[in-house]
C-alpha cells in the first residue's frame, strides 16, 4: 500500500507503530532522530510521515520547518507528542503538519488519521516553485516586499521583464493566501464571466501580452472591464514597453492605459545571483520530489557554477539546465563536471544580442558594456582575475562596473 516514515527516538514506539502499520500492508521506514530522518527523505519520498515532535538532537516542528523551507513537505506529516499542548499542536499545523497524534496513541485513532491522511493525499502534487522562502539578494528582496505592498490594492498590474522570468512566479505573490490564481493563457478566444467567477477574490494573470492576437485582446478587455464586479484582479506581463504594444501588437492605447494603471519591473535572474544555488537546488527537489528522476542533490561546486552563469534565458533556462542535470547525471551527486557539460551543451553559437542603435549614448553604451562582460564572465566561468585581465580593468573597478550593470560577481578567490 503506503510507504510511511516513523521518527521517533524511543525505540518501543518504533516497533509498535511499524508492527500496527505492517499488519495494515504498509512498508514502514524507521528513523530514530532527525538525521536519520533527514538521510530517508533525501533518497526516499515517503507517503506519509509519522514525526516526534520531542527528540534529543532536533526537534520535529523544527525538522517540519526545515522540510517547508526546502520544498521536501511534499507528503503528509502527522506529528506525534506525549507532551504536547494546544499552542505545539497549532504552531505544527501552521507549519505544515496534517494532524497531531498524543501519546498514548489509541490504536483506532492512528489507524483512522493515517487512512484519512493517505487519502487525502491522493492526487495530489508536489508543490510548484514558489519564491516565499527565497530572496537572498536585495533585488529580489525588495521587488517581494514590493509585491506584498500592491497586493493590498486592486487595481490592475502589469509587471515588465526579460523573457524567461517566469513571471506566474511573482505575480502569484500579488494574491493573497488561500486566494484563487487563475492562469488564463488560452482561455482568453473565450472570455467570459465563469472565469471571472473562478477567481473571485483573486488574480487572473495572462503572460506575454505582445503573443495576443487581435480576438485574445478583445477578450481580455471584456475581463478587466467586469473584473471589479466579481472582485477579481487583471495581471499581466509584457516584454515589451506599452508604447510597443500600441504601435506594433495592435493594442488599443486606452486599453493599454488601463492595464498598466501599476507596472513592476522583474529583475533579471543575473541581478539576483546569491539566489541562483537556492533555485536551483529547489528546482531539482521538485524533480525528486515528483519521481521524475532519481535522488539527485547539487555539490557546492556545482552550485557555485550555476550562480555564476550568465542566464540570458533566465529562470526558463535555469530550469531547463536543471532538468538536463537530474535527467544525464549518472551519479547521485551532481558535480562541476556536469554542469560544465550541460552548460556547454546548452550554449548557443548563434549571433550576439543586437543593440538598439537608436537609444540614447548612456543607455547604448550600458547595453554594451552589459553584454560585453556578460560574455566574459560566461567565458571565463566566472574567474575575476581572467575577466580582469581580458577587460584590462583593474579589479576593484571591475568589481564596481559589475554591481552597477546588476551582473553578479564572479570568484573573487582566484588569482
Amino acid at each position: 500500500m503506503a510507504q510511511i516514515l516513523v521518527v521517533d527516538d524511543e525505540i518501543g514506539i518504533r516497533e509498535l507503530l511499524s508492527e500496527i502499520l505492517a499488519d495494515e500492508g504498509h512498508d514502514v521506514l524507521l528513523a530514530e532522530d532527525a538525521e536519520a530522518a533527514r538521510r530517508v527523505r533525501e533518497r526516499l519520498r515517503p507517503d506519509l510521515v509519522l514525526l516526534d515532535i520531542w527528540m534529543p538532537d532536533t526537534d520535529g516542528i523544527t525538522l517540519l520547518k526545515e522540510w517547508a523551507a526546502s520544498g521536501q513537505l511534499g507528503m503528509p506529516v502527522i506529528m506525534m507528542s506525549g507532551h504536547g499542548t494546544i499552542e505545539t499542536a497549532i504552531e505544527a499545523t501552521r507549519v505544515g503538519a496534517l494532524d497531531y497524534l498524543e501519546k498514548p496513541i489509541a490504536l483506532q485513532r492512528l489507524i483512522a488519521t493515517v487512512r484519512r491522511a493517505l487519502r487525502q493525499n491522493e492526487g495530489t502534487t508536489a508543490q510548484g516553485l514558489s519564491l516565499a522562502t527565497l530572496g537572498r539578494a536585495l533585488s529580489l528582496s525588495e521587488l517581494k516586499k514590493r509585491l506584498a505592498q500592491l497586493a493590498q490594492t486592486t487595481a490592475p498590474v502589469m509587471l515588465r521583464g526579460e523573457r524567461g522570468m517566469q513571471p506566474e512566479l511573482f505575480a502569484r505573490l500579488l494574491a493573497a493566501p488561500g486566494a484563487p490564481f487563475v492562469p488564463g493563457e488560452g482561455l482568453l478566444a473565450e472570455a467570459s464571466s465563469e472565469l471571472l467567477a473562478r477567481a473571485t477574490g483573486g488574480i487572473l494573470f495572462f503572460p506575454e501580452l505582445s503573443q495576443l492576437g487581435r480576438a485574445e485582446q478583445k477578450g481580455l478587455e471584456f475581463l478587466l472591464a467586469r473584473a471589479d464586479r466579481h472582485k477579481s484582479r487583471v495581471v499581466t506581463f509584457s516584454t515589451v514597453e506599452a508604447k510597443t504594444l500600441v504601435e506594433k501588437h495592435g493594442f488599443d492605447a486606452e486599453f493599454v492605459t488601463r492595464l498598466s494603471e501599476l507596472v513592476v519591473r522583474l529583475p533579471p535572474l543575473r541581478s539576483f545571483a546569491e539566489d541562483i544555488p537556492d533555485f536551483g537546488a529547489r528546482m531539482l527537489a521538485q524533480l525528486v520530489e515528483t519521481r521524475s528522476c532519481p535522488p539527485r542533490r547539487l555539490n557546492v561546486a556545482a552550485l557555485n557554477a550555476l550562480r555564476h552563469h550568465a542566464w540570458p534565458g533566465n529562470l526558463a533556462e535555469l530550469e531547463s539546465v536543471v532538468k538536463n542535470l537530474a535527467y544525464s547525471a549518472l551519479e547521485e551527486e551532481i558535480g562541476l563536471p556536469d554542469v560544465e557539460r550541460v552548460l556547454a551543451a546548452h550554449a548557443s553559437p548563434a549571433a550576439p544580442p543586437e543593440l538598439a542603435l537608436d537609444r540614447p549614448y548612456r543607455e547604448a553604451r550600458e547595453a554594451f558594456e552589459r553584454i560585453y562582460f556578460e560574455h566574459l564572465l560566461v567565458r571565463e566561468r566566472g574567474s575575476m582575475s581572467r575577466v580582469a585581465e581580458r577587460s584590462g580593468l583593474e579589479r576593484t573597478h571591475l568589481y564596481r562596473k559589475l554591481k552597477a550593470l546588476g551582473l553578479p560577481v564572479g570568484r573573487r578567490e582566484e588569482a
